[in-house]
């Protein structure tokens, strides 16, 4: 292992627990060991998942929240005590590997809670309401400190918590925490002051507007989280360790506007000097750690950071609280382990949080104890598979049914939860397979084929492996993308059943099946830009050709197109000094299914901030030399002057080509995203 590492790898206490090292696993939704969104019971893939990390020298496990009062059917968390007999089983086996595991208990959501446009129907109308209130009680679900809007509806409001219903939840952490600790759990997290989630939204004066004891003053915000502490030191003992979720600040200028990194702002939820108190006093009422990050919902790329945010983006703000009190403090977001090394053995932090690089490896702990650094794969800060809820203007939570019940898996790794699903598994025969297509849907194929016994040939037309994901990963603020596509050329070199034939264009996939060389052939040919059907269309530069650095687009270019690329595309240009402009038929930016609101708020809070003009509900008559002939909603014609038009229109794929032994992968199937190429490539692969 390297040095600088060392101090990672060293031993720590939280109050007289003793953690092996220094590496934090923290929660995910969708890993806790009670299910997700379901009626509480023991989750056997959850505890598969983090029994698979223990087993990699991680040095402490939060698996996913656990809601107090379950979102779905209302069942109080320590009812199901049968759970908790299994749960001390597998205590038993965590203990095995030298891991410590805390379970991370939730108040619930508030206003923050993602509802559908289900649950929004359950809202605002009394029969669906009254119809669904088995399945979702709203009244507990969508309850919050005050009247407020919920984040992700803008039709819905919260309503108010009685003082009733408060009691019933310090009550129910007691309870709750007291079967943990006589499960052999190590320890309780409160999840949490932090991220704008239901005991947050009790602290801060934007979300909390009451004037009874649980609002108004500073003792009074914080006083649900304090006799929450007390309550369970009560049940389980003082030597029993509680730690709490923590947002240092809330970085948050309002409902539904985040802060950027920089910005001159006024602070609505906890700022630094409020933070300062806050740590210190939650310390004395009896939390033995603060597990640390920034944000709320409203400004939620702080908490869920996309790779626009940059590296270590929380460190700053963690290592200034740690200041304030005598426990540990961990830090998590965008985590490097050389500077968390740093940070420790200049004792200005006490541990590193991980959370979604253990989705993508979840051998990533020990490969780096190995020296192996090169074998890790890296996370992307994609969202696509772990937890892509995503919203825009009109639109609740637009997440697929699948992905809201399951969430915390990875688009990179099918495996990530999905043991069930995806699997290695040695082919009955072993085959000649062809690949057709060298990007990552290729890539991925080839692997799990060559895992499985396989003899694999990829045809790469050009000299160089990755498709069209090498223009995707060009934009300075992709390293992790640029990284991906490394490990990928690695890999397959790792492999001698896997041969690369470069500079050699397929164009009849079925002829290779026909000559008797390869039993089965997989295209993976990827996609073709769309061309904007209008006058002049020709004057436009594909989107692929300007990140490929084949055009110059001078210094005020007109976009066409805002989804996540067109947005991209116009972020690398304002990070350049450059001043673009985009114009978007719908009614908002990214306004997609499977894009995280931590992604695409970040984009449209920063396009607010640096004033890039963007035209929504507008689409285009003419390109000129000059810019474009634009029209708005109403009909109405105007020019949008520009240096050059990018097309950011989507993608169609590329032609089929059919036949018995014939099977198609990634884009050239159906257009995507990254997860559905690696996961149609396993379909595909585990098949054959």
């Amino acid at each position: 292992m390297d040095k600088k590492f060392e101090p990672l790898f060293t031993p720590w206490k939280i109050r007289d627990v003793e953690i092996k090292n220094r590496i934090v696993m923290t929660s995910m939704g969708g890993t806790s060991l009670f299910g997700w969104m379901e009626p509480a019971h023991f989750d056997k893939e959850a505890a598969k998942f983090i029994l698979k990390r223990c087993e990699n020298n991680v040095g402490l496990i939060l698996p996913g929240i656990a809601p107090i009062k379950n979102p779905m059917m209302g069942g109080w968390l320590y009812s199901n005590k049968g759970m908790y007999k299994k749960l001390k089983v597998f205590m038993d086996e965590v203990h095995k590997t030298g891991a410590k595991l805390f379970v991370q208990l939730t108040g619930g959501f508030g206003r923050s809670m993602a509802i559908n446009s289900l649950m929004e129907k359950c809202c605002t109308n009394k029969v669906m309401g009254a119809l669904m209130k088995p399945i979702f009680n709203m009244a507990w679900i969508n309850a919050a400190p005050s009247v407020t809007p919920n984040r992700w509806s803008e039709k819905v409001m919260t309503r108010a918590l009685t003082e009733k219903q408060i009691l019933k939840f310090i009550d129910a952490f007691a309870k709750t925490a007291k079967l943990c600790k006589d499960a052999g759990v190590d320890g309780i997290e409160v999840h949490a002051v932090h991220e704008g989630y239901l005991l947050d939204q009790f602290t801060m004066k934007y979300s909390n507007l009451r004037t009874d004891k649980w609002g108004g003053s500073f003792e009074n915000r914080y006083r649900f989280p304090v006799e929450i502490v007390k309550a369970i030191k009560k049940a389980c003992g003082e030597d029993f360790p509680v730690s709490l979720r923590y947002s240092v600040v809330s970085k948050t200028k309002g409902f539904g506007k985040g802060a950027m990194p920089g910005e001159d702002y006024v602070e609505v939820g906890r700022d630094m000097a409020e933070s300062e108190k806050a740590a210190k006093y939650l310390q004395d009422a009896g939390y033995d750690m603060l597990n640390c990050d920034n944000g709320t919902y409203d400004a939620w790329y702080w908490a869920h950071p996309p790779g626009y945010m940059g590296r270590n983006c929380n460190l700053a703000e963690v290592e200034h609280i740690k200041n304030f009190v005598d426990i540990p403090v961990v830090c998590a977001g965008n985590m490097d382990a050389d500077v968390a090394a740093e940070s420790i053995k200049a004792g200005k932090l006490d541990g590193m949080g991980v959370a979604r690089q253990f989705l993508v490896d979840p051998e990533w702990v020990t490969k780096l104890m190995e020296d192996r650094i090169p074998d890790i794969k890296p996370c992307i800060q994609c969202h696509n598979g772990c937890f892509n809820m995503c919203h825009y203007k009109g639109v609740a939570n637009d997440q697929a049914l699948g992905d809201a019940i399951h969430m915390a898996r990875c688009a990179l790794n099918p495996e990530t939860m999905q043991s069930g699903k995806y699997f290695i598994k040695p082919a009955k025969k072993a085959k000649n397979v062809a690949v057709i297509g060298g990007g990552i849907g290729g890539m991925e194929a080839a692997l799990v084929l060559a895992k499985r016994g396989h003899n694999v040939t990829i045809f790469e037309k050009s000299d160089v492996l990755g498709g069209v994901f090498i223009a995707a990963a060009a934009p300075s603020f992709k390293e992790s993308d640029r990284s991906l596509i490394e490990w990928y050329k690695r890999e397959v070199a790792k492999y001698p059943a896997i041969k690369v034939v470069m500079n050699k264009e397929i164009k009849c996939p079925n002829c290779l099946a026909k000559e008797g060389k390869f039993d089965d052939v997989i295209v993976a040919t990827g996609s073709v830009a769309r061309k904007l059907p209008v006058k002049g269309g020709e004057l436009c530069i594909p989107a692929v050709d300007y990140l490929l650095g084949k055009a110059d687009v001078g210094d005020n270019p007109v976009i066409i197109g805002g989804g996540l690329t067109g947005c991209e595309i116009a972020y690398e240009l304002s990070l350049q000094g450059k001043k673009p402009t985009i114009i978007e038929m719908k009614n908002d930016l990214i306004a997609v299914r499977g894009v995280c609101l931590a992604n695409s708020s970040y984009l449209r809070d920063y396009f607010e901030l640096h004033k890039t003009p963007v035209y929504l509900e507008t689409g285009v008559k003419e390109v000129t030399s000059g810019g474009v002939v634009a029209v708005d909603k109403n009909g109405k014609e105007f020019e949008v002057r520009g240096s050059a038009v990018i097309a950011s229109i989507g993608y169609k794929p590329t032609p089929v080509f059919e036949g018995r032994h014939v099977h198609l992968v990634g884009d050239c199937n159906s257009i995507g995203n990254l997860r559905t190429v690696i996961w149609r490539a396993w379909d595909v692969a585990m098949k054959i």
